[in-house]
């Protein structure tokens, strides 16, 4: 496996400013899937939890789930748009993502999440899967400085 990239203060920065991020996930058939989530960041994975909004039946059988399982490449995109299009940014993180069902880093996982987003403070997710994006590869595009 590649070693994680070193992710700069101003990525860092960038990524924590933005509230949204889209995850694309993609089946065996290269079929592309992609899907707002929140998300946290830890020192080279990317977190995302399957959270217990209204979602059609069971939770663990989604789509980017189904997906991961048998294709466990992905990316995560976080931009930022502006009528003034000299401020248009994103970051892009790639690699290898899995399902984390329970154990110490799903529970970090949740717990980072759960800081960085409110509503998921009372929100029942301890027994819902954590995708952990193993980030291999970053690529950024515009002035991230610039927020």
């Amino acid at each position: 496996m590649p070693e994680a990239p070193a992710l700069s203060r101003i990525l860092r920065n960038f990524l924590a400013a933005r509230r949204v991020a889209h995850l694309a996930t993609a089946d065996a058939k290269a079929v592309p899937h992609v899907v707002p989530v929140c998300f946290a960041l830890a020192e080279t994975t990317a977190y995302i939890t399957i959270d217990a909004k209204p979602k059609r039946g069971d939770p663990a059988a989604l789509k980017r789930l189904r997906n991961l399982a048998e294709n466990p490449q992905a990316a995560l995109l976080a931009d930022r748009y502006d009528e003034a299009w000299s401020r248009l940014a994103w970051v892009m993180l790639r690699g290898r993502a899995e399902i984390l069902s329970g154990g110490e880093e799903h529970a970090r996982a949740q717990h980072l999440l759960r800081g960085r987003y409110r509503q998921y403070e009372t929100m029942p997710i301890a027994t819902l899967p954590v995708i952990a994006l193993r980030i291999e590869r970053v690529t950024s595009w515009g002035d991230l400085a610039e927020d």
